[in-house]
């Protein structure tokens, strides 16, 4: 029985991600519009199971209101559904098809069962998500955020950012291709490679089927390095989206 992780979309123009275990379906994010969350799952969105949101940032909820008015069950924290509220982004914030949900209290959508976990973002409460099916797949997804706290056992698909590598970054500061604003920003919001590979060191990897890493930033990432360093550290292909 496979997982099947289909990219829509990766990085600061978007983002949306299809999750498919045989028997149901999830999209994390809804950062691109309708008309291309149509395309990207085969014109079957109506068979997904719900849309999970991790933060209020437009790359990851563009779409929030069409896909809510179109009938599609929404799962975010009460911190984001407030962000985009006050935001007035959010047209009908009490929307009848969004759910609420909390990190560390799991929450059973289709054949999943998800666990939201806090993360480290400039946003109201930004979550990650350990998806693990009845097929006893587990994902682990987490973007936009430069650190993660929690140990997981038994992960056989990763889906997680490495924004930049300490390298290639501090090289575009020091040659003024990155305002140091930026660079500070970056820093403290998104995962560097060196603090993935320590996450990689820290968690049971003795399942791991794939990897598959997201949202690389176009300037601040030497994708080669990334992929080569990652492998190493994994010993499984590893798929940039």
């Amino acid at each position: 029985l496979m997982v099947v992780i289909t990219a829509i979309s990766s990085g600061s123009h978007g983002n949306c991600y299809h999750i498919d275990d045989g028997s149901s379906s999830l999209l994390l994010e809804c950062g691109v519009t309708y008309k291309q969350m149509q395309v990207g799952t085969g014109y079957r969105l109506s068979d997904v199971a719900g849309v999970l949101v991790t933060h209020e940032h437009r790359d990851h909820c563009k779409a929030i209101n069409e896909v809510l008015h179109r009938g599609h069950d929404v799962y975010a924290t009460a911190g984001t559904i407030r962000a985009l509220d006050e935001d007035e982004f959010l047209k009908e914030p009490s929307h009848h098809r969004l759910n609420v949900v909390k990190p560390l209290k799991q929450v059973r959508i289709g054949t999943w069962t998800v666990l939201p976990f806090d993360v480290s973002h400039d946003a109201l409460e930004p979550v990650g998500f350990l998806l693990v099916s009845d097929t006893g797949k587990r994902v682990l997804y987490a973007t936009d955020t430069y650190y993660i706290r929690y140990k997981f056992k038994g992960i056989t698909h990763l889906l997680v950012e490495v924004n930049y590598d300490k390298e290639t970054i501090e090289q575009n500061r020091d040659e003024g291709r990155l305002h140091p604003v930026l660079y500070d920003r970056v820093i403290k919001s998104h995962f560097s490679l060196e603090n993935y590979i320590n996450f990689l060191k820290a968690n049971d990897l003795s399942k791991l089927e794939e990897v598959h890493l997201i949202h690389l930033s176009r300037s601040n990432a030497n994708a080669r390095k990334i992929k080569e360093e990652v492998q190493k550290a994994t010993g499984k292909e590893v798929i940039i989206h």
